[in-house]
């Protein structure tokens, strides 16, 4: 499922028009990124946690040339973890 495709099953699920449901989902995609780069958790009962996590500086290898030392900087990770009810409801 892409965006479009999510947009047309937000506005028929919700009566909303599919310009409502874009600025709505759009809203909802602005606030959640705010909120990450400000390093503040989202969380959604039911449904699951948004949040950033720091990846370490580590050594990796070129896939090009495989015997090539290459140095991965830190960095930090957007990531999602479902909550129970989803698990639950995927598990079904």
């Amino acid at each position: 499922m892409n965006k479009s495709d999510l947009l047309v099953n937000i506005s028929e699920k919700s009566g909303l028009k599919k310009s409502d449901a874009e600025r709505a989902l759009n809203a909802f995609i602005e606030t959640v990124t705010e909120s990450l780069i400000e390093g503040d958790k989202v969380q959604l009962v039911g449904f699951g946690t948004f949040e950033v996590r720091d990846r370490k500086a580590r050594e990796g290898r070129n896939p090009r040339k495989p015997e090539e030392v290459i140095q991965i900087p830190a960095s930090k990770a957007p990531v999602f973890k479902a909550g129970k009810t989803l698990k639950e409801a995927v598990n079904k």
